[in-house]
């Protein structure tokens, strides 16, 4: 985006890498920063970048900078140092952290970095000195890896509970968390399906179900009397009488995960104590993945909530006017960016709808922040909307405030329905001006230019006032638009202001979302594979038809400076 002034706001970058450098090292707010083993990442220079609580917690003298061969295992850097040569595969190595047995497993990452997870091995190590031990680790392994291949809360469940079923009892259930009075509950009974179900109850009546629902402190495994579990805890399915009964908790990592209950019938013999281990040790692996299944699951619930206000909204016929808009973020595996539209509905038909389309200085998720912060704080100012440059002020100064360096180009654009044609305001501010379609297929630029918002410490517009007849459509874009690079030759070429034009031109007369799914296809034929910026595009029509009232036209290219 061009700047409209060559005064900008200082800042200190020096200050801003010392403080970059103070927020790097442990990593607490991603999902792998919270997992319950040790995460590090070791960039291809053998030096730790990242590493979380638990990696921490094993290796107190890591930090980001370090030597991994200094502060860690020497088979942990032996490991790295053989990943990183050219073919080398992703195999799990082996070896000691203190008196614990380790397995780590590398993923590649993208910069060169090699993230290792390291799985604490100790018991199955232990237990694989015995043929019968040997075939209880195996089992654990695969239940483990199945476990965390996924993270919905309810496939893991079913998961968890139907493994239990088949090679720990003959039935199993698990427990999850109570909702109030109610426990989402999860059967299965060797051999058969997964019933789901919530009921009314209260976990006091299984003994020791109420303490491995608390999570923490941890209980270990409680058998408990036949006689003594309620009729909701058997499985529908399970045949005879119930000869044997074991609750054990499903310990999560910082928030309960459940309990599992395993039932075995009255002709077999009871659990042993080999086997209460294997229970606990399912349990800890099944109350892992269900932990991270959970946390995952809130995150993307908080995400979607936060995802839904970002979103740019659907436009429509709003009071006699055709408004139709089209958003795509750089990185297409995101939603959200740093260019964004509004429209803020008139009280009436007689009163203005307020438009605004914006390119906030950046990409991804954190350029988003700050058009979130744009978007509330135009939302806040709307009592002022008939005054375009009292808004852009204020807004321009609740920018400044802000430790975000971020500025933003915009354009106000408020539009009324008059007769049988539509009333514009328009004020740019750094940003592109908008370009009107007449009727003809001729295209006029909006005469409005003025200052970034966020940059400099006063701002200064223009508002031109256009008037559109049936047909008509004047267009706001971001510079996405004319900055995407390609071309049908693969030429990495602007798609530039002529291309654009010439494309509005063709579009003369035609209803507003037909213009803007016409430009978006063809910037994205131009742009094809190649990475691009954001884009935004809003279109106002003045639809076909005339209105009862009539209305004073304002004369076309009239302009107000303020």
């Amino acid at each position: 985006m061009g700047l409209a002034r060559p005064r900008a706001r200082r800042v200190d970058v020096s200050s801003a890498a010392s403080a970059d450098r103070r927020g790097r090292g442990r990593v607490t707010g991603a999902l792998w920063g919270a997992a319950p083993y040790p995460v590090v990442m070791v960039d291809a220079a053998g030096r730790v970048v990242e590493l979380n609580e638990a990696a921490v917690r094993l290796f107190p003298r890591a930090e980001p900078g370090a030597s991994l061969a200094a502060t860690m295992p020497g088979w942990l850097a032996e490991a790295h140092r053989v990943v990183g040569r050219p073919g080398a595969g992703a195999e799990p190595s082996r070896g000691q952290a203190g008196e614990r047995s380790f397995e780590a497993y590398p993923t590649r990452v993208p910069g060169g970095n090699v993230m290792w997870w390291l799985v604490d091995a100790t018991d199955r190590r232990r237990a694989e000195t015995e043929p019968a031990e040997r075939q209880r680790a195996t089992f654990l392994a695969e239940a483990s890896t199945a476990l965390l291949s996924t993270l919905n809360i309810d496939r893991c469940t079913e998961l968890a509970v139907r493994l239990a079923a088949e090679h720990l009892a003959d039935a199993a259930v698990v427990v999850a968390p109570s909702v109030g009075d109610r426990l989402p509950v999860a059967f299965a009974v060797r051999g058969g399906g997964v019933l789901r179900r919530t009921v009314q109850a209260d976990p006091v009546e299984v003994p020791g179900l109420s303490e491995a629902l608390q999570g923490f402190p941890p209980v270990p495994a409680r058998r408990v009397v036949p006689g003594e579990l309620p009729s909701w805890a058997v499985p529908d399915a399970f045949s005879g009488p119930v000869g044997a009964v074991m609750v054990t908790p499903l310990p999560g990592y910082g928030i309960p995960a459940g309990a599992l209950i395993l039932l075995r019938r009255s002709d077999r013999p009871v659990f042993s104590e080999n086997e209460e281990v294997s229970a606990r040790l399912f349990a800890a692996r099944a109350g892992a993945a269900l932990s991270a299944a959970r946390m995952y699951a809130e995150q993307a619930g908080i995400t979607a909530v936060l995802m839904r206000e970002l979103l740019p909204p659907r436009l429509h016929h709003v009071h006699g006017v055709d408004f139709a808009g089209a958003y795509r973020a750089s990185v297409r595996s995101e939603l959200i960016g740093g260019d964004f539209y509004d429209i803020h509905p008139g009280a009436d038909e007689s009163a203005e709808s307020l438009v605004v389309l914006g390119d906030v200085c950046g990409k991804g998720l954190e350029a988003a922040v700050t058009t979130g912060k744009i978007r509330t704080a135009l939302h806040a100012l709307l009592p002022m909307a008939d005054d375009h440059m009292r808004m852009l002020s204020l807004l321009n100064g609740a920018l400044l405030n802000t430790e975000s360096s971020r500025f933003a180009t915009l354009v106000l654009a408020s539009a009324v329905r008059a007769g049988d044609r539509v009333r514009l305001r328009l004020t740019s501010a750094g940003h592109p001006p908008p370009l009107v379609v007449r009727s003809d297929g001729g295209i006029e630029k909006a005469a409005t230019h003025g200052d970034l918002i966020g940059a400099f410490s006063g701002v200064e517009a223009t508002t031109a006032q256009v008037e559109l007849a049936p047909g008509e459509t004047c267009v706001l874009y971001t510079d996405g638009i004319t900055e995407a690079r390609g071309g049908p030759l693969g030429e990495a070429v602007f798609f530039g202001d002529q291309r654009l034009m010439d494309t509005l031109s063709e579009c003369a007369g035609m209803p507003a979302e037909a213009i803007v799914e016409r430009l978006q296809m063809l910037v994205a034929q131009w742009a094809g594979n190649r990475e691009q910026d954001d884009m935004a595009i809003v279109a106002i029509t003045a639809p076909h038809g005339e209105r009862p009232k009539a209305a004073e036209r304002y004369p076309r290219g009239r302009e107000s400076r303020r």
